[in-house]
């Protein structure tokens, strides 16, 4: 049998008999909703991963496939960096807009509508030859929607639980496992699709399981209670301006970004710059506000929160070399036995589901022995464990380049060693992450306060996009050895000396953010 077809059919099969093992063990232990937001995660991460797995692969081997190797892996940085930036950007009005006017339920399925738009945008252009613009549009409309659903899908789970739950930190590991089932299926299937048989298909994919999150978040809405309307559900309908309600008024001005959106992920430079300082007035906000809150406490843990922002960014913007460089260093330089390099990227994600329960488990364990870590020692662990994960590649990617000439290829245990440590950094990590922002944020801005922790990880995709530049310097004509060592020269800098110098940093800063964080733990 075709071993990537393989891999797609064991992947669905122990799918279909993990998660109702997981469910059927959690189901008395949290609220019926956590699994229905599960679900519509886990289908909007497969919409979501699914493209990413190919988006990168698409662009250098077809988009740009008009220009020199180095020149369009370039050009496929600079716009995966910009994409990814506004992607995770857009999440901020996102969160302000269900915090003050939509509540979370119209936010999700207006941004679950919007995503699945721009998949099916995607997939009209993939192979054919209507051009780059429509490509641009499919991209800027999956961020339009990003910004509404995934502030606003997170903050509303936190809704379900008290302020100091011990049940948080585990409800938000199940539901980041609801993300990664989400995230291993798409590569194994999308990736299948578009690299073996038509990238449109691959893309369509995407684009019906966005469809199929939106129809299970909306037709289980009625397990949310009273939970995520808008502020004001009269005043939201009602016309407002010129005969529309602020809700139509909502989609009309999101539609009319996409053009704008389109036009910044095409040019990389200007986005940059807005990132940059729109992202710089946000936090300089933060900072302003927790330094003059009437409560001093809530005003030190906001202070804990811009620390924690800064190392949640430094943290993704290695780890999303996934679905960038080390995307390319997988199809170009790995022994990938039969499969296709888009299909690694269930790697990550299957780790995920095999180690979440375990962690969840560990966390609730501690907890009621009240030995659990506290948040900062948790990004430590993160840190550590993602330097370690590179390490491993540069020493794969070193024990090569001797040989690169005569074909040799990294062996794949490399790869595999170095995605199970990123993996447990990321469950050390992100999670919990997750929880603590719903916890140190004060209640009436938790939606922007959670966008802007997904601020973080746009400044991520933008420094990750640039350093994908770094590796595709050597450019045209450059041999394999020095391609490889462009990619081991980087990855040991930032991947290992970079991260590691913020790990001791974070270690000389616990003390303080523990004690700030005033009894959130």
């Amino acid at each position: 049998m075709d071993f990537a077809l393989g891999l797609l059919i064991f992947g669905w099969v122990f799918v279909l008999i993990w998660v109702p093992l997981v469910i059927y063990s959690q189901r008395k232990v949290h609220p019926r909703a956590l699994f229905t937001l599960f679900f519509a995660e886990l289908w909007e991460r497969f919409s979501f991963y699914g493209m990413r797995a190919l988006l990168i692969l698409y662009m250098t081997k077809v988009l740009f496939d008009q220009m020199a190797q180095g020149e369009a892996d370039a050009r496929a940085y600079g716009v995966y960096g910009a994409y990814n930036a506004l992607l995770y950007a857009a999440p901020i009005a996102g969160g302000w807009l269900a915090d003050r006017i939509m509540g979370f339920r119209h936010a999700v399925i207006t941004g679950g509508i919007l995503m699945a738009a721009g998949q099916f945008t995607l997939a009209m252009t993939a192979g054919t030859d209507l051009g780059e613009t429509l490509f641009f549009i499919g991209l800027a409309l999956l961020t339009v929607g990003n910004g509404f659903f995934k502030p606003n899908i997170s903050s509303f789970l936190g809704t379900f639980y008290e302020k100091n739950d011990n049940r948080k930190d585990s409800a938000f590991t199940i539901f980041y496992m609801g993300i990664n089932i989400g995230a291993f299926l798409a590569p194994i299937t999308c990736g299948y699709l578009g690299q073996r048989i038509d990238w449109s298909l691959g893309f369509l994919a995407a684009g019906i399981g966005m469809v199929l999150g939106v129809i299970v978040f909306w037709r289980n809405m009625r397990k949310f209670e009273e939970k995520g309307m808008p502020p004001d559900p009269v005043d939201y309908k009602k016309p407002y301006f010129a005969g529309l309600s602020k809700q139509v008024l909502i989609i009309v001005g999101a539609l009319a970004t996409v053009p704008v959106f389109s036009l910044l992920i095409n040019a990389e430079g200007v986005t940059n710059y807005i990132l940059v300082i729109g992202g710089l007035a946000i936090i300089g906000y933060l900072v302003y506000s927790s330094l003059t809150a009437e409560d001093k406490e809530e005003g030190q843990r906001m202070i804990v929160f811009l620390f924690l922002f800064f190392f949640h960014m430094v943290f993704w913007a290695l780890f999303e070399q996934a679905g960038g460089s080390l995307n390319i260093l997988t199809d170009r330089y790995v022994n990938l036995h039969g499969m296709e390099a888009s299909q690694l990227q269930a790697l990550n994600p299957l780790y995920i589901i095999l180690l979440a329960p375990v962690f969840s488990w560990i966390w609730a364990k501690l907890g009621k022995a009240n030995r659990e870590p506290r948040t900062p020692t948790k990004f430590l662990f993160g840190l550590l464990q993602m330097a370690i994960g590179y390490f491993i590649i540069v020493w794969g990617i070193r024990s090569v380049i001797g040989t690169a000439e005569q074909g040799t290829l990294i062996p794949i245990i490399f790869l595999l060693g170095m995605y199970l440590f990123h993996t447990t950094g990321e469950l050390s990590l992100s999670p919990v992450g997750l929880s603590v922002v719903t916890k140190l944020s004060p209640a009436k801005i938790v939606g922007f306060v959670m966008g802007t922790w997904f601020l973080s990880i746009a400044f991520a995709h933008k420094i990750a996009g640039e350093l994908g530049k770094l590796i595709a310097e050597p450019g045209e004509g450059a041999s394999s050895a020095d391609a490889l060592k462009a990619f081991a020269d980087v990855y040991m800098m930032w991947g290992v000396y970079v991260v590691l110098g913020a790990a001791v940093l974070l270690l000389l800063l616990s003390p303080f953010l523990k004690k700030w964080m005033h009894g959130v733990h």
